[in-house]
C-alpha cells in the first residue's frame, strides 16, 4: 500500500487522489473481566480502482498490534496503522459543552476584573497611610523650633486636617476594598459550580490514532469496513443482592454486572457481550520439570539447617520451588450462554458509557432455589452464632465470584466477596448474627507437669466446657463447631473425650475440627465438655 507523507501534514483539507476519509463510531464491544474486544463498522462508497479508505478517529490508545480489518464489496490489500504524527480531527463539541466552556471562562474574567479591582482599593489604602506618615514627620525636624507663634499654629492646624483626611480615605479605601472581597466570594463559588458543570459534561480525549486501509474495486462500489482491535482499558465485574426469605428458606440472587472503560472514547448506542474470558491471563498450563533428590550426611545436613534458619521468611517465600504446593418490575436483562469453558451474557438493546466516568450496571437476571438453614457457632472465637444458608446451585448456570449484598428478609445486613458457584455444585452464604443465640467457652481445668520415673514425659490436660444458649422465640437448627489438636508424630500422645459426642469429626477433612448438630428450642441451653490430653518425651518441647 502507498503511504501517504503528504496526507500527514494536510488531511483533512488536501487529501491524495483516491483516498476516502471516513468517519466510525463504535458498534458493539465485547468486554472482559479486565479488557475488550471493540468493533467498529463502517460503510463506503467508492468508484473503480485502487483507493485507500482513511481513519483518524480510533483513540490513541489502541492497541495497533491487535487491529484487524476486514472489508465486504472490495478487494482488501495492506493495512497501515499509526499513533504518531496523525493529522488533526475535526472533533465536534456538543453545544452544551461550548456553552458551559464559555461560562467558566466569561466568570474566571469577571473574577479577574474584581481582583484587580480590589488591589487598586488596596493601593489607594496604602498611599493614604503612606500620607500619614509623612505628616507625623512634620513638625519633628529643627526648622519647626525656628518658626514663629503663628506659623506653628498653622502648621499644625494643616497637619491635623491632612492627617485625618488621609486616615478617612484609607478607611474608605479599606471598607471598600472589604465589601468587595465579601462580594468576590460569590463569584468564586459560582466559578466553581461552572467548572464541575463544565467537568461533568466528559468529553472524549483529541489524540486519535491513524487507519489507512488499501482496498481495490473492480467499478463503482458500496460496502463496509469491518475493524476489531483489543483496549486494555475497559472492563466488567459481576455484583449480586442474595436475599434469603426464611419463612420459605428461599435464597434469591439479582445479578448484575458492573461495566467501566477509560479509553478516550466513549460509547453510545452501543451493542454489549460480556465474557468471562480472560484473554489477558495464562492461555497455557504450567511445565514440569525433573525432581532431583539428594541425601546428605547428617552434620552436613545440620549446618545447612542452621544456615536455613537465619533466613528471612519472606525471602524463602519468593525463592522459587522445585514443585508447586497444592491448595416486581421490568428490567432488560442480559441473557446467559454456557459452552463449558465460559459464560457470555448478551445485553438486549444498546448502552451508553462515558470514558472516564461512568459505572455502568446492567442486569444478569434472577436465580432462586431453596436452602437450609442453620444457626452456625464457633465459641473459640465468637460470643453469638451466624445464620448460614446452605443450597445447591441447581439453577443450571454458573455464578461467578462477585461483590454480593446480602439481605435478610428485606434487609441489608452486609456485603462480602462470594466465591465461584458452578452449576450443581454446594454453597453456603452467612446472613448475620443472631444476637439471641449466646455462646461461652471456658477452659475449666488445667494442669502440665511431668509423670513417670523411668519415661520421664510431659503431659497437658486441659477441660473445656462450651455453652449455647437460645434467648430467642423460636427453635434454632444449632451447629456448634470446636477443635482438639492432632498429632503427626509417633512421640506427641494426644487422646481427647466428649459429652455429648460430637456428630462428625474432622468437618471438611480439617483433622481435628468436631461438630454438634442438635434443634435449640426457645429458653433451652446446649452443654459440651472436651477433655483432652498431650504427652510427649521429657526433652522436647510442645509447639
Amino acid at each position: 500500500m502507498r503511504v501517504l507523507p503528504l496526507i500527514l501534514a494536510v488531511f483533512p483539507v488536501t487529501l491524495w487522489a483516491g483516498d476516502i476519509p471516513l468517519t466510525s463510531h463504535v458498534t458493539d464491544v465485547t468486554l472482559y473481566p479486565q479488557g475488550a474486544t471493540i468493533h467498529r463498522q463502517v460503510p463506503f462508497s467508492a468508484p473503480a480502482g485502487q483507493h485507500d479508505l482513511i481513519l483518524i478517529d480510533l483513540p490513541a490508545r489502541t492497541d495497533l498490534n491487535s487491529v484487524r480489518v476486514a472489508v465486504t464489496g472490495a478487494t482488501l490489500g495492506g493495512v497501515t496503522a499509526r499513533r504518531d504524527f496523525v493529522p488533526p480531527r475535526d472533533a465536534a463539541e456538543s453545544v452544551a459543552y461550548e456553552a458551559a466552556v464559555e461560562r467558566v471562562e466569561r466568570l474566571e474574567q469577571a473574577l479577574q476584573g474584581e481582583r484587580a479591582k480590589i488591589a487598586r482599593m488596596r493601593l489607594a489604602q496604602d498611599a493614604a497611610e503612606a500620607q500619614v506618615r509623612f505628616l507625623g514627620q512634620l513638625g519633628k525636624g529643627d526648622g519647626a523650633a525656628q518658626m514663629d507663634v503663628a506659623a506653628l499654629r498653622d502648621l499644625t492646624q494643616m497637619i491635623g486636617e491632612q492627617t485625618l483626611a488621609a486616615r478617612q480615605a484609607a478607611h474608605d479605601a479599606m471598607q471598600t476594598a472589604e465589601e468587595a472581597e465579601r462580594a468576590l466570594k460569590d463569584t468564586i463559588e459560582a466559578l466553581e459550580q461552572a467548572r464541575q458543570a463544565r467537568d461533568a459534561l466528559v468529553q472524549d480525549t483529541p489524540e486519535r490514532a491513524m487507519l489507512a486501509v488499501s482496498i481495490t474495486a473492480d467499478g463503482a462500489t458500496e460496502g463496509q469496513l469491518d475493524i476489531s482491535y483489543q483496549a486494555h482499558e475497559a472492563g466488567w465485574s459481576p455484583v449480586y443482592d442474595v436475599k434469603l426469605d426464611r419463612a420459605n428458606s428461599a435464597v434469591s440472587m439479582t445479578r448484575g454486572a458492573m461495566i467501566h472503560q477509560f479509553t478516550g472514547e466513549s460509547w453510545k448506542d452501543v451493542s454489549l457481550t460480556l465474557s468471562t474470558v480472560r484473554p489477558s491471563g495464562r492461555s497455557a498450563p504450567s511445565e514440569i520439570g525433573p525432581l532431583l533428590r539428594r541425601i546428605e550426611d547428617p552434620a552436613k545436613l545440620m549446618r545447612k539447617e542452621a544456615v536455613g534458619a537465619a533466613y528471612d521468611q519472606g525471602a524463602l517465600l519468593a525463592a522459587p520451588m522445585a514443585e508447586p504446593i497444592m491448595a416486581d418490575e421490568v428490567v432488560t436483562m442480559a441473557t446467559a450462554a454456557f459452552d463449558g469453558l465460559s459464560v457470555t451474557y448478551r445485553y438486549p438493546g444498546t448502552v451508553n458509557v462515558t470514558t472516564g466516568a461512568d459505572a455502568l450496571r446492567i442486569a444478569l437476571g434472577d436465580l432462586e432455589t431453596s436452602a437450609t438453614l442453620e444457626a452456625r457457632a464457633v465459641p473459640l472465637f465468637d460470643e453469638t452464632a451466624y445464620l448460614v444458608a446452605k443450597f445447591t446451585n441447581d439453577t443450571g448456570e454458573l455464578i461467578l465470584p462477585g461483590h454480593s449484598s446480602l439481605y435478610l428478609d428485606g434487609t441489608l445486613i452486609g456485603q462480602m466477596q462470594t466465591d465461584l458457584m458452578p452449576a450443581g455444585g454446594e454453597a453456603e452464604l452467612p446472613f448475620g448474627p443472631i444476637e439471641g443465640l449466646t455462646l461461652t467457652r471456658l477452659v475449666l481445668e488445667r494442669e502440665e507437669g511431668g509423670s513417670g520415673l523411668i519415661s520421664k514425659s510431659s503431659d497437658l490436660s486441659e477441660r473445656v466446657r462450651i455453652e449455647a444458649k437460645n434467648l430467642t422465640a423460636q427453635t434454632w437448627p444449632l451447629r456448634v463447631l470446636d477443635r482438639v489438636p492432632y498429632s503427626e508424630q509417633e512421640d506427641l500422645k494426644i487422646t481427647w473425650k466428649a459429652d455429648p459426642s460430637p456428630t462428625e469429626i474432622d468437618v471438611d477433612d480439617q483433622r481435628g475440627v468436631l461438630s454438634w448438630s442438635v434443634d435449640l428450642a426457645p429458653g433451652d441451653s446446649q452443654l459440651i465438655t472436651v477433655d483432652r490430653a498431650l504427652q510427649w518425651p521429657e526433652d522436647k518441647v510442645l509447639r
